[in-house]
Order: structure tokens, then sequence, then C-alpha cells
């Protein structure tokens, strides 16, 4: 009888260039856009090309990662900052803070994601995260009687998709429409 083989985990540098090429990307592409060369990534990375292409066969792949790992940043932003630290009744307020942030300083890695994916919007594991601890920052914040009993995830990801639109179009300050979107969500 066989034993089924097991995962490895990754080595500790094979991680480490992973981040690095991620981080060249997110940089690369919010400056230039969608058109940068993957050995100009591999180059600011410090990485080979044939390490870059391993991990990502495409450009496509690498921006779907890089979109992946900005709402992991995001999950974890709302797990440390805003439910174990903050006020609960200002968890969310503080989330949708950071996400403007993260979407006002990231706006041409926005555009790459939404030309190379279709959307902005987080797909599959990511998003079910992201939705996951909305969750939770509702949850707090409706203990703390600050929103509604009929207010949803999904209601909150409208409001991140209008924030993002007002970011991109620069149709206005992104903050006040936060303000008021929570306002209305306000019990």
């Amino acid at each position: 009888m066989s034993t089924p083989p097991t995962r490895r985990k990754p080595r500790t540098d094979a991680e480490r260039n992973r981040d690095r090429v991620l981080e060249a990307a997110r940089a690369l592409f919010a400056e230039h856009g969608y058109d940068v060369q993957m050995s100009e990534v591999a180059r600011v990375a410090g990485v080979g090309v044939g390490t870059l292409y391993r991990k990502f066969p495409t450009r496509e792949a690498l921006i779907e990662a890089v979109a992946a790992h900005r709402s992991a940043e995001m999950v974890a932003f709302a797990r440390e900052r805003c439910l174990a630290e903050g006020d609960p009744s200002q968890a969310l307020a503080r989330f949708l803070g950071h996400v403007g942030e993260v979407l006002a300083g990231d706006r041409g890695m926005s555009e790459v994601i939404e030309q190379a994916m279709g959307s902005t919007e987080p797909q599959g594991e990511p998003r079910a995260k992201l939705h996951a601890v909305v969750g939770e920052l509702i949850d707090a914040a409706r203990a703390g009687g600050t929103v509604r009993a009929d207010v949803t995830a999904a209601d909150v990801n409208m409001i991140v998709c209008g924030l993002a639109a007002v970011i991109r179009h620069s149709a206005g300050d992104w903050r006040r429409f936060a303000e008021i979107a929570l306002n209305g969500l306000r019990s």
C-alpha cells in the first residue's frame, strides 16, 4: 500500500522571491499599465525570467496573483486593525477607509486588473474571504448598534464598487462618498 504524496511547504527563498515578484509587478503595473514586460518585472524583483514564468506562466496569471495578494492584504487589515484592535462600532468605517486608501494608491493597478480580468472585483477564494471578514465587521457594527439589522456583505460590496468607481473616474471625494454610504447603513 502506497502513501499519498504530501504537498511540501514552499521554501523560504521561494516565498521571498514570490513576494518580491508580486511587489515589483504591483508597482510597475500601477505606474506603467498593462503593457509592462514580464522581463522588466523579473529584473525589478531581482529574479530570473525563468523563475518568474515558472510561478506565473502568463501576464494574466501574474495580475490575478497581484489582485489576490491585494485582497489578502485587505482581509488581514480587517482582522488585525479593524476587528482585533478597534472599537467595533468603528470597524466597518475603518475598513472602508483602508480600502479607499488602497484603491486610491493603486489606481493604475486597478485598471490593469480590470483589463486583464474584466472586473476589479475579487473572484473565487479571495472574494469569499473578503465577504466573510466583511460579515464579521457588520456583525461587530450591529453589536455596537451602529448599523441596521438588514445590512449585508453584498451591501458593503456595492459600496466598495461605488468607491472604486469614484476613485477610478476622479468623480469626487471618495472619503465623502464613503461617509455618505456609511450613513445610509446606520441604524
